[in-house]
């Protein structure tokens, strides 16, 4: 979180790849009735005022108990997985064909979905940094958030490539076009 996986994404995308944000997925199906429902159903109203969820109240209770985050995660993460496949065969059909296909999954290796990949790019920042970033845009219950997620290093160990974000958007970009050029090559 506050790595700046979205501003690689964008970066990716201005560079020619087709791009998909499993945030994005996840927001919409928060838009989604069943999903709605589901939630409601678990949590009570106050987790869709309105019949809109509220993400900051499904973080509080998701990210507060291990068993709540289990549920949501069994929940979401398969719907989140469909959507990555049918992204996916898109791509192989898509005309003008991309050079490239960029899915980025934030819990990537927490939820075991690295074998669905062909590389894998690990972002990291300082944490200073990070912290900053996600208290800028005001997360709530960073601390369980970082706590579930594995370290930078460890993500960076399992990654094919690695990029590191603390200068500006174009030097990130810089790295992720001599990535690209290595994985079309």
């Amino acid at each position: 979180m506050g790595s700046g996986k979205s501003t690689a994404l964008e970066a990716l995308r201005r560079l020619g790849a087709l791009t998909l944000s499993t945030d994005a997925v996840v927001h919409s199906l928060y838009e989604q009735q069943r999903v709605v429902d589901r939630v409601v159903d678990r949590w009570g109203d106050e987790v869709a005022p309105g019949g809109a969820v509220d993400r900051a109240a499904i973080a509080r209770f998701a990210f507060a108990d291990a068993d709540e985050r289990a549920w949501l995660e069994a929940l979401i993460w398969p719907l989140v997985g469909a959507e990555v496949e049918e992204f996916r065969e898109h791509s192989l059909t898509h005309n003008p064909r991309p050079r490239v296909a960029v899915v980025e999954t934030p819990l990537l290796f927490e939820a075991g979905m690295e074998k669905n990949y062909d590389a894998t790019i690990a972002v990291i920042a300082s944490e200073e940094l990070r912290r900053q970033r996600a208290a800028a845009r005001g997360h709530e219950a960073d601390d369980e958030r970082h706590a579930r997620q594995l370290s930078q290093q460890e993500k960076a160990e399992r990654a094919t490539y690695v990029v590191t974000n603390d200068g500006t958007t174009a030097e990130l970009e810089a790295e992720l076009a001599l990535i690209l050029e290595r994985l079309i090559a």
